[in-house]
């Protein structure tokens, strides 16, 4: 994790040859009664981390934490609810967008947008897309990892029996579960209850379907 290296560190790791640079970016939102508003930046720094450390080759930046969430008056998507913190899909990008100039700088040859939440995902394309343009007769490139995200695990939990009810859209299983492994301590079990777009609940799906077994697969498959 880069924010836990000095920067001679940081210098000797790419001499080393560890060019590639994972960003990842989560978001802070409304996830239900019964799951952190942190969710996406836990879940996303750990598997960012653990994709580094199979590569061998990768360091990861710290977590973008301030993500499009929706509009702030009137408040649309999850600004609806408390503690939400959302910010433009421009400004969203601009930082995107200068950290992987950041990364070039330095000598990172691979600059990789893992983005744990949908709101993240047009920007990072746009900004990956505009700079492998402007970058080509460079060695430097910049990926967006679409098949990161929402990845597998919601048609797997449907092959093991879960209905579309349960599975759900947000704050449901997929995140539930990963989260019981990581930790549980984000989880507020006594709030767990299935819940439906509209209810006010901000939950669609049935987080009590959540078991650890589901994380650990979960997790492995993204």
């Amino acid at each position: 994790y880069l924010e836990e290296m000095t920067w001679t560190e940081v210098r000797d790791a790419l001499k080393a040859g560890k060019t590639t640079i994972i960003i990842p970016t989560g978001g802070t939102e409304q996830n239900g009664p019964h799951m952190v508003l942190g969710k996406h930046n836990v879940l996303v720094k750990y598997k960012a981390g653990e994709t580094a450390r199979r590569l061998g080759n990768a360091l990861v930046a710290p977590v973008m934490a301030y993500v499009p969430e929706g509009e702030v008056n009137p408040p649309t998507g999850h600004m609806r609810f408390s503690g939400t913190i959302t910010t433009p899909e421009a400004v969203f990008a601009k930082v995107l967008e200068y950290a992987a100039r950041s990364f070039k700088q330095h000598g990172f040859r691979d600059i990789a947008f893992l983005g744990d939440s949908g709101g993240n995902q047009a920007a990072q394309k746009l900004v990956a897309d505009a700079l492998n343009t402007e970058w080509a007769g460079t060695p430097v490139r910049v990926h967006h990892l679409s098949d990161y995200y929402p990845g597998p695990g919601d048609d797997w939990l449907k092959q093991q029996g879960e209905s579309d009810e349960t599975v759900g859209s947000h704050a449901s299983i997929h995140d539930t579960a990963s989260l019981l492994v990581l930790n549980p301590s984000m989880i507020r079990r006594d709030k767990l209850a299935l819940g439906k777009a509209g209810d006010g609940s901000g939950v669609v799906g049935n987080p009590a379907r959540s078991t650890v077994e589901y994380g650990r697969r979960i997790l492995e498959m993204q």
